[in-house]
């Protein structure tokens, strides 16, 4: 095919863009993913016994909006890395809020222990799981991030598979937090965002790898 022929090719009737075309589709990977590890959370570990229970707490729901602030400071980040050459604006500042309110609970919390239930505290008693469990349940998320910024134009790849990568970690802690029976701000400090460490430097390797275009 010659040049010419291509270029008609290319340009022949392609209709605009909808303008809301990125969130639309970030919010297709997010309905996606969150489904996804709930049915993954529902089949390899299920809800927690003492769900109903915890329910009546307020750190129940802290737990949760945690994990969904954070996801949501994800997508104000993401929709600026999925278009080339727009700053990062105030979307950084949501995205480090969350992690700075519960690190300072957890700081409150255990400047409040006594010395001997410090460890306790941080540790509680799914500490050896915790992390993986949520970068497991993080995996479908991940996959329909790196999607969504598949049919952008990020030109910051490492850091839109980092984005990408958290953002599944928080909507995998969204996920685990139905099963997972602890409460202790220093616990989720540690292991919450250990968690989600874990598919966000997988999306760090991965966008340079999957996201070139």
């Amino acid at each position: 095919m010659k040049t010419d022929d291509l270029i008609a090719l290319l340009a022949n009737d392609p209709g605009p863009v909808p303008r809301n075309a990125i969130e639309q589709r970030f919010a297709l990977a997010l309905l996606a993913g969150l489904a996804c590890a709930l049915v993954l959370m529902l089949a390899l570990f299920g809800l927690n016994p003492r769900l109903l229970q915890d329910m009546a707490l307020p750190v129940f729901w802290g737990k949760l909006v945690f994990a969904a602030l954070l996801a949501a400071g994800c997508l104000a980040v993401l929709r600026r890395l999925a278009r080339p050459g727009m700053g990062l604006g105030h979307s950084l500042a949501l995205l480090a809020l969350p992690p700075l309110v519960l690190w300072g609970l957890a700081a409150v919390a255990l400047g409040q222990a006594n010395p001997g239930e410090r460890l306790p505290l941080v540790l509680g008693s799914t500490w050896r799981s915790c992390a993986f469990n949520i970068a497991a349940l993080s995996v479908p998320a991940l996959a329909a991030s790196l999607w969504a910024l598949r049919g952008a134009a990020p030109t910051r790849l490492a850091w839109a598979g980092a984005g990408a990568g958290l953002l599944a970690g928080a909507l995998g802690a969204l996920a685990y937090a139905l099963h997972c029976p602890e409460m202790a701000a220093p616990f989720l400090a540690v292991w919450y965002l250990a968690g989600m460490a874990l598919p966000t430097l997988a999306g760090a390797w991965l966008g340079p790898r999957v996201l070139r275009w």
